[in-house]
């Protein structure tokens, strides 16, 4: 008999369909059955070994939370018969409900091998028994996930016995991930977690990679690829990372239509084995990233969320370094700008990926197509004003302008110290900073415009101003990390001293010394740092928003409870 290796996870959600990911430990037909009659079924693709299904869940009611359980060849896997959580359901709300976003980023499933300060207890588990317990209060509507779902450089100790077990840890990459059939490991060891398990299975998903789910500083600069790539072990590392994510978070970001008209998953269901297809896919994407949209789109009613590939669509080069590639760039106009009655209003190109259709025309009412723009990219926009003004500095260095012996300092210090955030790529980062300027001024202007960041092992929110412009919209760059991983003393002292006027002061006499032009946007910190493994909620209705920034701490009976650190309302 076949059975449930990993899942169900529900993913796609709107008002009548829904998408339900499961992974299998053979071929099969998974069927997805609700209490209301609703049902689907989809045969399962087969790729490296691995077998998995998509099933697209038609003939929802909207407004309505439906149990469901999960078949395989007609026989119940889901909900285990032993199970001490409450029926998974499917939700589908109106747009008059209003919307609950939870978002964080950095989870490790175990603290890696050789261990690490003390990490406490994990932010979505806690998440998922407080909801388990009161199955009928309030719960997110959507959970983003903002990168680093799984690390591939940072492995447990049981991982890494496990892959001991399959080769020599003394050969490159050594006691890190090689190939796909190890991801599947990570993800295995993460997503079986009873309570996460249980969480992405009731709780809808939206996720986008970051540096650790391939390696950590992914793409940090033309050297550093270069110097990868000059490895025997690199191509094979990439591949498997871009395949693995393909197949585990990117294929339940796309909406049913948008999966009906990608190539890439016809192939796949198709073949009898789909791993050529994948990985002939992978292989185009690292060869020519342009090709390959990771970023996408989701429109919930008026609130609209633009997930952003800040890690693969970067250009490299010193001299047309940015972070995102020119149709990437425009992509993200035009999906912003889209029903504000300006920019092309089209959906572009979808290079391998696919966006979500259907978006609102601005009906010259001066209302635009949404209340709320939500802009998920896993590197936060706006940083503490040392960190800024250091990354800019170090772009101007390897960039040149004090000439070579700066340059080739300035590459080993971006490496060393991570610096290759937006402030980075200073060009992108005055780009996104006009772009959401734009969008948040004049007649339709949404109420709130938020970047929503993790990656810097802290939170905090920070809101920006524009000399001789003032958006109508409120706009704050609202950053949440960790989920679950280590904030060691090092890190608080840092992100509190970097936050500080005297490091501010500090940044400026760096910025000079690099010859850097100074931003086009100033932004002041209002609120944090706050430090933990921490979930943050955008609770969303009408042109009304509230934040709440919620840490976990541990009783000394051993249970963990969500303790409110903030909350405030934005607008």
């Amino acid at each position: 008999m076949t059975e449930l290796r990993l899942g169900p996870l529900l993913r796609y959600t709107d008002g009548s369909r829904a998408t339900v990911w499961v992974e299998t430990d053979g071929p099969c037909t998974a069927e997805v059955r609700c209490a209301d009659g609703a049902r689907g079924t989809a045969r399962s693709f087969l790729i490296a070994g691995h077998h998995y299904a998509l099933v697209q869940v038609d003939g929802l009611t909207p407004g309505t939370a439906t149990e469901y359980e999960v078949l395989l060849d007609g026989t119940g896997v889901w909900p285990p018969p032993d199970s001490r959580f409450p029926p998974s359901v499917i939700a589908t709300p109106t747009d008059d409900d209003g919307m609950r976003v939870a978002f964080g980023s950095c989870r490790w499933a175990a603290p890696p091998a050789g261990g690490k300060d003390r990490v406490g207890p994990d932010a979505l588990d806690t998440l998922s028994a407080r909801v388990a317990a009161d199955p009928d209060g309030a719960r997110p509507d959507v959970l983003l996930l903002l990168g680093d779902q799984v690390y591939a450089d940072e492995i447990s100790d049981a991982t890494r016995q496990w892959i001991a077990g399959r080769r020599d840890l003394d050969a490159g990459p050594g006691d890190q991930v090689a190939d796909y059939e190890e991801y599947t490991r990570l993800y295995y060891e993460s997503w079986l977690d009873p309570e996460v398990r249980w969480l992405l299975s009731t709780v809808p998903s939206c996720m986008i990679f970051d540096d650790h789910d391939v390696i950590d500083d992914w793409n940090t600069s033309a050297a550093w690829l270069a110097d990868m790539r000059a490895t025997d072990w690199w191509q094979q590392r990439l591949l498997s990372g871009l395949m693995s994510y393909w197949v585990y978070q990117q294929l339940g970001n796309l909406s049913p239509d948008e999966l009906a008209a990608d190539p890439l998953y016809t192939a796949v269901r198709e073949a009898p084995d789909g791993t050529d297809a994948l990985r002939d896919f992978a292989a185009r994407a690292d060869a020519d990233p342009a090709s390959v949209r990771w970023s996408y789109r989701r429109d919930f009613g008026r609130i609209r969320l633009l997930m952003v590939d800040s890690r693969a669509a970067r250009v490299l080069e010193e001299d047309r370094r940015t972070m995102l590639d020119p149709a990437e760039a425009a992509w993200l106009r035009e999906q912003i700008l889209d029903g504000r009655g300006r920019g092309s209003g089209g959906q572009g190109d979808n290079r391998g990926g696919s966006e979500n259709g259907g978006a609102s025309e601005n009906g010259g009412d001066g209302l635009g197509a949404y209340d709320h723009l939500l802009i998920g990219t896993s590197l936060p926009w706006l940083l503490p004003h040392l960190v800024h003004d250091v990354e800019a500095w170090n772009a101007a260095m390897c960039g040149g302008e004090r000439g070579a012996r700066w340059a080739r300092l300035g590459e080993r210090i971006r490496r060393g110290a991570d610096l290759e955030h937006w402030s980075a790529f200073p060009s992108s980062f005055d780009a996104l900073g006009d772009l959401i300027a734009e969008a948040g001024t004049g007649p339709g202007a949404p109420a709130t415009v938020s970047v929503l960041s993790g990656d810097v092992h802290h939170a905090y929110v920070a809101e920006p101003s524009w000399p001789g412009r003032a958006p109508d919209a409120r706009v704050a760059q609202l950053t949440c990390s960790p989920v679950h991983n280590s904030v060691p003393l090092s890190i608080r002292l840092g992100f509190r001293f970097g936050w500080s006027a005297p490091a501010r002061a500090l940044g400026r006499r760096i910025a000079r010394h690099g010859r850097c032009t100074p931003p086009a946007v100033s932004w002041r910190r209002t609120g944090g740092p706050w430090f933990g493994n921490q979930i943050m909620t955008l609770t969303l209705r009408g042109r009304s928003a509230r934040l709440r920034l919620e840490q976990a701490r541990a009783h000394r009976d051993g249970t963990t409870v969500l303790r409110k650190v903030t909350d405030r309302e934005l607008a």
